[in-house]
């Protein structure tokens, strides 16, 4: 066992919901540990948060101790859960424990669980090392009346604490045995890295290329929650790289690996691929809905994409490099020069809708992508009129547009233009500008009701159509949005 004695209490942060569990254990005379990622808080001098704790108390027994937390047990695998208040916020505790597991028939669960009597049985099943090293009062037999006299030490049985120390995520034992445990790990590991900047240990890395498949096992919702959570890291396009380069994105997002041959010229220096991940590097929004805009906004490059013949002009579909012969003027030649992709943003809508509903995301986040992904081709000249900006806005949707701006600004740096120009700046103003003007029917200062009794018709499809044709109007010149001229302009239809 390798240890480390860690300072005082004074000089590491532990909660005091964290301590009265400690102490609560304690009294009844079971060992209790940090483990996971409060562990790693702490040893980056940190507070804990959402604590996960392991102990040799039955789920039973930890019920009964944290009896004055109102604890609850909803699950199989020996965890019981409550909430705590920490510096005025509320988060929830979670203690499992020590269990050993047998036979994992679904790749996810184990088959059966067997309560453990050691913290060795408990630590050798975890997932990685750097989540199996724990923290716990030293001998925690003696009690203490002070907070400030408390030693806390740091247990490690797996070599945690040098690879945290060199920045390595490595599986515990036998990479491809954790693997076909759960083959949700492989998605974790990659999740670990890109949060913490760290390198996978080669043997775990190529053993995630081997068990990839596994992850066919595993259901969308699963997979989708892990992919979420490897966007919203600090380094979400260098997590995207390793599912790249392990293929686990072959089995949830195929689709992103059309654009790895394809080049687009112009002012682009990379393929639709690279250009992707790029824009997803630069991305500044945190929101991770944003984030996979940026990594799929052009995935329907590949599928749009036309050249023309270089003797007559003719308009193909084709993969650059790739030989061909017109068929208008016989000319054989190989594909190359510049490409086109008219049309990508909608092929590229169609595309994200059925990824996302594949991997089971709201109606409401899936409506949300796919339009970033439909309009982000707008192009802004300065002698577009504001009717042609509001009209923008409304096709986006005023919830949508500022997201919209954050992905264009990850779109330019992705093709390695600068963050703005004064174009994009006076864009952005033109929107600020219009941004309370009325956008939709129901902005108008008349309504359904009006045209009703100006008509003296009943309720039917009249009264869209009139509403539908004065809102056009005022769309293009807010200033009609006037009660007594669009009163008037309602009896025209009489």
């Amino acid at each position: 066992m390798y240890r480390r004695q860690l300072l005082s209490d004074e000089k590491i942060l532990i909660p005091d919901a964290l301590l009265e569990t400690f102490e609560a254990y304690e009294k009844a005379g079971f060992e209790i540990y940090l483990v996971g990622g409060g562990v790693r808080n702490i040893l980056v001098n940190k507070a804990p948060e959402n604590c996960d704790l392991t102990t040799n108390a039955t789920p039973e027994q930890s019920l009964e101790v944290l009896k004055d937390f109102e604890p609850f047990y909803n699950n199989d695998f020996g965890t019981v859960s409550f909430n705590v208040i920490v510096n005025g916020k509320e988060e929830l505790y979670e203690v499992t424990t020590y269990r050993s597991e047998k036979e994992y028939s679904d790749y996810r669960r184990p088959d059966n669980v067997t309560w453990g009597k050691t913290l060795e049985e408990d630590i050798v099943r975890r997932d990685f090392t750097i989540n199996a090293m724990v923290i716990g009062k030293k001998n925690q037999k003696i009690k203490t009346e002070k907070k400030q006299n408390i030693e806390w030490e740091l247990l490690d049985l797996v070599g945690g604490m040098e690879d945290f120390e060199k920045g390595i995520i490595r599986a515990v034992g036998e990479p491809e045995q954790r693997f076909r445990e759960d083959a949700l790990r492989m998605m974790r590991a990659i999740r670990f890295a890109a949060r913490m900047g760290f390198a996978i240990e080669m043997e775990t890395l190529r053993a995630i290329k081997t068990c990839a498949d596994l992850l066919t096992e595993i259901s969308k919702e699963r997979v989708r929650e892990e992919f979420v959570k490897i966007l919203t890291t600090n380094y979400p396009a260098d997590g995207v790289k390793l599912l790249l380069s392990t293929k686990l994105i072959d089995y949830f997002l195929p689709e992103l690996l059309e654009g790895r041959e394809t080049e687009q010229g112009g002012h682009h220096e990379w393929t639709v691929l690279e250009h992707s991940l790029q824009s997803l590097a630069n991305c500044p929004s945190p929101n991770p809905l944003v984030r996979l805009t940026a990594l799929t906004h052009d995935i329907g490059k590949p599928r749009s994409q036309r050249f023309k013949c270089r003797r007559c002009g003719k308009m193909y579909k084709g993969l650059s490099g790739e030989l061909f012969k017109c068929e208008k003027c016989g000319f054989e030649q190989k594909i190359q020069g510049m490409i086109t992709f008219y049309g990508h943003e909608v092929i590229g809508a169609r595309m994200i809708k059925e990824i996302m509903e594949r991997l089971r995301f709201s109606r409401k986040e899936t409506e949300k992508v796919e339009t970033l992904v439909r309009w982000h081709m707008f192009n802004y000249q300065p002698s577009m009129t504001d009717s042609s900006i509001r009209r923008l806005i409304r096709n986006v949707g005023k919830e949508n547009i500022s997201d919209l701006v954050l992905l264009r600004i990850s779109d330019r740096k992705g093709s390695g233009s600068t963050t703005t120009s004064w174009r994009f700046l006076e864009l952005q103003k033109r929107i600020g500008e219009q941004l309370f003007e009325p956008m939709e029917i129901n902005d108008m200062v008349v309504n359904g009701k009006d045209v009703m009794e100006i008509l003296k018709v009943a309720p039917g499809p009249i009264i869209g159509k009139v509403l539908k044709e004065l809102f056009e109007e005022v769309l293009e010149d807010t200033s009609k949005n006037q009660r007594e001229y669009l009163l008037k302009q309602i009896e025209r239809y009489k």
